[in-house]
């Protein structure tokens, strides 16, 4: 048998499964840099994607302001039309607004002209319901695609993905969620005490979590709001710091 045509079949297989790590892989930067950690480990940057959620969203903002933590939301932008007093109020309470597209599809399978179009809509919703531009930008589902780096630099954003992503899109009890977010805890419990310094190659975790759905409107987030109130004043105890992307300075950790 001709030896090319095993290796060409071998060859295509591997480079498939390499573009599939490196579109879905919250540390690959194969298809462009990302950040993936805080720049300090005891920084926790916690995350929210697919609202604004009318729901949820509000009883979140409050329960975060209880605990005296800011965070990142990760918008999409028809929920951001459909909501723009809500979106801008998240700003208003010291929070950050992130890009998440327009209508939260999936990157992997969009070209250049359908993802300039969904990172731009999504952007301007931002605009017009704040005023403000945003700087951070999470891909749907963490898939990405070979274009997508440089529309999101050309859009003066940075991509944003992941140390930990415990599944709150699933409908699990909350104990559930509880114990999938303990990994934090784990990270932090390993540190040593204060004021002791830390390795200089330390960084912290940036936690994913949701306050909506993406194609559902007011989803029931409850088993998330109940998993924050149990571990927020937890984190506190463990010195962790609670951060927004922006507040990192633009320091994150990035390969």
């Amino acid at each position: 048998m001709n030896p090319w045509l095993v290796a060409v079949p071998s060859f295509l297989t591997g480079f498939a499964g390499l573009a599939a790590v490196g579109a879905v892989h919250p540390r690959s930067q194969l298809f462009g840099r990302t950040i993936y950690q805080t720049n300090q480990a005891r920084k926790l940057a916690i995350t929210f994607d697919d609202g604004p959620n009318p729901s949820i969203t509000p009883k979140l903002l409050d329960l975060l302001d209880r605990h005296k933590a800011k965070a990142t939301f990760f918008v999409v932008g028809r929920y951001v039309r459909e909501s723009p007093d809500l979106t801008k109020e998240i700003l208003t309470r010291g929070h950050l607004l992130g890009n998440h597209t327009d209508t939260h599809p999936n990157l992997f399978y969009c070209g250049p002209t359908e993802t300039r179009a969904e990172l731009l809509r999504c952007s301007e919703a931002i605009g017009q319901a704040t005023w403000e531009e945003p700087r951070w930008f999470r891909p749907p589902f963490g898939f990405r695609s070979p274009w997508l780096g440089a529309l999101v630099q050309q859009h003066r954003m940075r991509t944003v993905m992941w140390t930990l992503i415990p599944g709150d899109w699933r409908p699990k009890p909350s104990e559930w969620l509880i114990d999938r977010m303990k990994p934090i805890a784990e990270h932090a419990q390993a540190l040593p005490p204060k004021p002791k310094p830390l390795p200089y190659s330390s960084a912290g975790d940036v936690l994913c979590l949701h306050d909506g759905h993406y194609s559902r409107p007011n989803e029931d987030r409850t088993h998330t709001l109940v998993a924050l109130e149990y571990w927020l004043p937890r984190w506190r105890d463990l010195d962790l710091e609670f951060v927004t992307m922006g507040e990192m300075n633009g320091k994150a950790v990035e390969a």
